[in-house]
């Protein structure tokens, strides 16, 4: 059975918990990394013929797996896994791998023992099974590794998560750098200075769509050697990862000049305080200042910036993330900013939110550098994205649907208020070259202004009416059925304020448009079902999202007041939730619903059998279909054992305390049972007449004693009033046992029934239920959900502007004054007076 990626990400993320102890994120990645790198190449290239790796024999996973409990386990992977399968391969170092024998870092003897063979066992699971892995368009070990970076960024904290960009971020300078509209091939080259692990260069080559030269730069030995790794990963083995620094020592030239690549990315240490160190500014060797400036000695993101433009084609474009400063610092800084957009070179500019990147926690910017249209160009296209993400534990992160606002507002070049414009020379001249975003881009919202005339005199301001527009060009008469015409200018609320909601939602005009995007949704999917029943083993999940979510997006623009990217956003959502694993099972094994148990093991090994599951098709679409009528009884059957405890809670309150009936039937946590209730019972019997409490017995067991019967025992033994109540209560804890034990035997036999369903459902209906039960239905609540957020948007508002001026000052101040007359007037008659 395939493995869902979300279970591939966590039980490799559990791995790291092996390695935890005393070792810091950012040097245990590099064993959880390497082991997961030598695993992917044995599965794939191990015994294949002119692999672009080669695996040495016995310098495979299955010859580490053989070391595990040895005794000197580290000092042979080291010598018998690693050193061999380095040496038959240029592409990796023996430094790229950690030292497996490091006491300092993994502990001694048999500390040292237990930790690498527990790692190793993890990556034994057989449903890690990479030979099968495909990096054609859907590399799922390669997320995989992206997914484990990113975790290890984040616990590494601040210092040491500089090696990887943000998948988000990456994804955005790959689109915007034109590379997917471009003609590429394998003579298309692409750079990065700064490679980091390489993630941000991966992502420009995934976005050709073709496989392109890949060329990068890290002066972190380690991290080269992780970015070598992620290359090969990523099916990219030929790519060329070089190390050292940059700025001093660039590897790749032709001859002695730099090489110049097609497209360069980059996402370099921000305001690097030794960019200089080693290099002479004055004198570069490879003119990247010449006719800009040297950057400040203790700020070099304009070093980088040079560098990436010095290493661009003629024809060539690429981005930078750098820090917000470089708009607007002055100085050297803006001796090189008004040269380079004099040039042209600058195309754009995006900024970003704060809080995005693990090595600090400030706002950055994407500087979008082009060459070819240089001289023909009149301005440069700004984008103030600073307020689109959503938070995610200690940092923030763009949803899908901000990538895909940005790339759209970029490529399109749209001018769209508050968010994007291009902005001509002559302007950015008049800011003497200032770019920094507000001075162009007001992203701020508009304050909700207080109006003093309507605090006085009282009325809803017009204006504020007006500014809900967008809803009355909908609902043209609903606006009517909300207020009336209060005085030039101002209105009343026409309805109650707690009626409100409904006055809007029930309007014939909202619930036309509910119905028209009911029945526009109904279209998308009576369309998107048919395809996605038609999807075979094989297909690329990437593929189907990328079709589907554009569809979705397209079929929803240009309507009123629902937000077509807010919809994209559900249906992103819901793919990264469930959707994906879906079309990964179905990519390897088909339309097949197969359940299985779910074995957990305890501490001791021991193995409980949790009930059964299935991922594609769970449970309940199944009772849904083909079992709603026992699904029902069952329901009902809880009702009434819901009611039955209520009864019980309420018997054991009206009795409760020291005093109370059931005082006697108590644990000594105060909790009423049976087997105390019995008990007390049989005491009370000893103690009470026997022919009396005889003739009680034999009417309750003939259907129960009636109240007029009750009264005759209580007058002649009024402690029968304590058998009546343990009684009552002994009813019902027996009426709850047997509906408990009702819905037990309903479920179970529910359960057995559903189990035995599965076997027996046919490929159509493992569509019907997959697509249209589970995938649409989920969809299409979602995307309802917005019509319920509009209505409740309009709602909001309109109360909140009828309760802001529901009482113009006079009132206050007459309802003030006599409010104070009251309080006088208690206070004097205390004999408070003054």
């Amino acid at each position: 059975m395939a493995i869902k990626k979300s279970e591939l990400y966590s039980s490799l993320w559990s791995s790291c918990d092996e390695l935890r102890g005393g070792m810091d994120a950012s040097q245990y990645k590099d064993y959880v990394l390497s082991l997961l790198f030598i695993k992917y190449v044995s599965d794939k290239y191990a015994g294949v013929p002119f692999a672009p790796i080669k695996i040495p024999a016995g310098a495979d996973f299955k010859a580490m797996v053989a070391l595990k409990g040895a005794t000197d386990i580290g000092d042979q992977i080291n010598k018998k896994i690693i050193a061999p399968l380095a040496a038959a391969n240029n592409q990796l170092n023996q430094a790229d791998f950690p030292d497996f024998n490091d006491a300092a870092k993994l502990g001694d003897g048999k500390e040292k023992v237990e930790k690498l063979t527990n790692l190793i066992a993890i990556f034994e699971n057989p449903a890690l099974d990479f030979s099968r892995n495909r990096a054609e368009g859907d590399d799922i070990l390669g997320d995989a590794y992206e997914y484990l970076m990113r975790h290890f960024a984040t616990e590494s904290g601040k210092s040491k998560g500089q090696f990887y960009t943000p998948a988000e971020v990456s994804r955005v300078m790959a689109q915007i750098i034109g590379i997917g509209q471009a003609k590429t091939s394998s003579d298309t080259t692409v750079y990065d200075p700064t490679c980091g692990s390489g993630s941000l260069l991966l992502k420009v080559g995934d976005e050709a769509g073709t496989k392109v030269s890949l060329y990068g730069q890290e002066k972190d030995s380690a991290t080269s050697g992780l970015a070598r790794m992620n290359m090969i990963l990523h099916d990219n083995p030929t790519a060329q990862i070089a190390p050292g620094n940059t700025l001093t020592d660039p590897k790749f030239r032709d001859g002695y000049a730099i090489k110049q690549f097609d497209f360069v990315v980059a996402n370099p240490p921000f305001s690097d305080k030794r960019w200089s160190t080693g290099l002479d500014p004055h004198h570069d060797p490879h003119d990247r200042f010449k006719g800009f400036g040297i950057p400040p000695n203790k700020q070099g993101d304009y070093a980088y910036l040079l560098h990436i433009i010095r290493s661009l084609k003629s024809t060539g474009s690429g981005a930078c993330v750098l820090p917000h400063g470089v708009l607007f610092r002055g100085n050297a800084e803006a001796a090189i900013r008004r040269a380079l957009v004099r040039k042209g070179y600058i195309k754009g500019i995006i900024g970003l939110p704060a809080n995005l990147f693990y090595g600090t926690g400030i706002p950055a910017c994407i500087v979008v550098v082009d060459k070819k249209d240089a001289q023909a160009r009149k301005g440069i296209f700004m984008i103030d994205a600073s307020q689109g993400f959503m938070k995610d534990g200690p940092k923030n992160r763009l949803r899908a649907q901000d990538i895909h606002k940005i790339v759209d507002a970029f490529t399109k070049s749209l001018d769209v208020p508050g968010y994007a414009r291009s902005v001509c020379y002559t302007e950015i001249e008049k800011n003497d070259y200032n770019l920094n975003l507000p001075r162009y881009i007001d992203s701020q919202k508009a304050e909700d202004w207080q109006d003093i005339d309507a605090h006085l005199r009282g009325g809803i301001p017009q204006a504020d009416i007006d500014a809900l527009n967008a809803y009355w060009e909908v609902c043209p008469n609903l606006k009517s059925a909300l207020f009336t015409e209060a005085r030039p200018g101002y209105v009343d609320l026409a309805v109650d304020k707690s009626a409100i909601r409904s006055a809007i939602f029930e309007h014939r005009e909202f619930a036309d448009f509910t119905a028209q995007m009911t029945a526009h949704f109904d279209s998308w999917r009576t369309k998107n079902a048919e395809a996605l029943k038609a999807l075979k083993p094989g297909i690329h999940p990437k593929e189907v999202i990328g079709k589907l979510s554009e569809g979705l997006l397209a079929h929803y623009a240009g309507k009123p007041l629902i937000d077509k990217y807010d919809v994209y956003q559900h249906l992103m959502d819901y793919w990264a939730e469930t959707m994906q694993d879906d079309c990964y099972v179905i990519a390897l094994d088909g339309w097949k619903a197969v359940p299985y148990r779910i074995i957990e093991k305890d501490k001791k090994g021991k193995e409980r059998d949790k009930g059964w599951t299935c991922d594609i098709i769970p449970k309940r679409y199944i009772i849904a279909r083909y079992f709603a009528r026992d699904q029902a009884e069952i329901d009902e059957l809880n009702v009434k054992l819901e009611a039955a405890n209520a009864a019980i809670a309420e018997l054991d309150e009206e009795h409760s305390g020291e005093e109370g009936l059931l005082a006697e039937c108590r644990t000594e946590k105060g909790k009423v049972t049976a087997a105390l209730l019995k008990a007390r019972r049989k005491a009370l019997a000893g103690e009470l007449d026997a022919g009396f409490f005889k003739r009680y017995d034999t009417l309750l067991k003939q259907g129960g004693a009636g109240e007029a019967i009750k009264a005759e025992f209580l007058e002649a033994i009024p402690d029968f009033q304590e058998i009546f109540a343990i009684d009552d209560m002994l009813k019902l804890l027996d009426e709850r046992d047997d509906l408990a034990d009702a819905v037990k035997k309903a479920e179970a036999k529910l359960d057995a029934a559903a189990y035995a369903k599965y076997p027996k459902l046919t490929e159509a209906e493992i569509k019907a239920l997959v697509v249209d039960d589970k995938w649409m239905a989920r969809i299409d609540a979602d995307i309802h959900g917005e019509m319920d957020r509009i209505s409740q948007a309009l709602t909001q508002r309109v109360r909140t502007l009828a309760e802001r001026y529901d009482t113009p000052m006079p009132n206050l101040a007459a309802l003030v004054a006599d409010l104070e007359t009251k309080v006088e007037g208690h206070l004097k008659a205390m004999g408070f007076a003054w």
